[in-house]
């Protein structure tokens, strides 16, 4: 009697700590939750992912097939009580940061996660290095949790082949180069890809906008940071990045030096025009005088040529007079 009475409190305790203590859980506030119901997560009515936000980052094919149902999240806060058939999927929507070389399924890849090889448009063998901020998409957490086995690895592999795909045909935008802006060779797939960094950033950011909608993860932002090809490429481009500068450096000097002579003789030609009007507006003005004491008189015009005479003399310490 004693043994099936100790069964009895045992069983339940075991019942008490089971379903009534272990069914009490809370939600941290960066955290976000799912509860399924005999295995199905409780959904919102009939929406699905197409029909949302997210699916206007897809096109029809891929509507098809990311098409994932709308589940009830369980926001921040507690405590909260589930029943023993229902369970709770937690996961945290903290932004996390990961070197783009890293491999999920297999860590020692890319030099130890470190460097993604790639190959440019001229078959240059380069290394590629930068980082990628990501975080749970808590408006698509079934594709993350029940979509895809490992979001994550999906999400990597989706990257680093649009980036290849990227750096394999990459040319550098019309009229990037600035005028003036002489101080990388460009044509060369190397140097557009470093002078052209934001672009290619902002291009992977555009392509990746789809993640969220296909594995219910964001990617917050990718910076890729190095480009770097072989030392013997790093070499001769080394090298011929040296003489265009030179050239370039000769270019500005001649062309710094025909702009001075040129702004010189504009200016010498501008003091010269200055002179000769100073020079012409006296006789202008004394032609102007002359024509209006001819118009009041010969009189007056030989009076005013008897007084110019007069003052002449007064000036002359000598004066030679023809006898008529």
């Amino acid at each position: 009697m004693g043994f099936l009475l100790g069964m009895l409190i045992g069983f339940v305790a075991w019942f008490i700590l089971r379903y009534a203590v272990l069914a009490i859980y809370t939600v941290e506030q960066n955290e976000r939750a799912v509860k399924t119901v005999l295995g199905r997560a409780e959904r919102v009515g009939n929406a699905m992912t197409a029909d949302s936000a997210l699916g206007e980052t897809l096109n029809e094919s891929h509507k098809q097939r990311y098409n994932y149902p709308q589940v009830r999240v369980i926001q921040p806060g507690g405590p909260y009580v589930k029943w023993p058939w229902e369970r709770i999927y937690k996961v945290s929507i903290a932004t996390q940061t990961v070197n783009m070389a890293y491999d999920p399924d297999e860590p020692t890849a890319n030099s130890g996660g470190t460097v993604l090889e790639g190959v440019t448009r001229d078959q240059l063998n380069t290394g590629l290095t930068g980082q990628i901020r990501y975080r749970v998409a808590d408006s698509n957490l079934y594709a993350y949790l029940f979509g895809v086995k490992r979001p994550i690895s999906h999400v990597m592999g989706y990257f680093v082949s649009v980036l290849r795909e990227r750096i394999a045909g990459f040319e550098a935008p019309q009229g990037a180069a600035r005028e003036g802006d002489m101080s990388v060779v460009t044509g060369v797939s190397i140097n557009d890809l470093r002078k052209n960094l934001r672009d290619l950033n902002d291009h992977m950011e555009r392509e990746c906008a789809s993640a969220a909608a296909r594995y219910g993860i964001i990617l917050d932002a990718s910076l890729i940071t190095g480009i770097d090809p072989p030392h013997e490429v790093e070499s001769a481009l080394a090298a011929i990045n040296t003489a265009h500068n030179q050239v370039s450096s000769d270019i500005s000097l001649a062309q710094a030096a025909a702009d001075q002579k040129i702004v010189q003789s504009k200016r010498a030609v501008e003091i010269e025009t200055l002179n000769a009007h100073a020079e012409v507006e006296p006789l202008t003005a004394l032609a102007e005088q002359l024509r209006t004491l001819r118009q009041s008189g010969p009189d007056t015009l030989r009076a005013y040529l008897r007084n110019v005479r007069l003052g002449l003399f007064g000036q002359a310490a000598q004066v030679v007079k023809e006898v008529e």
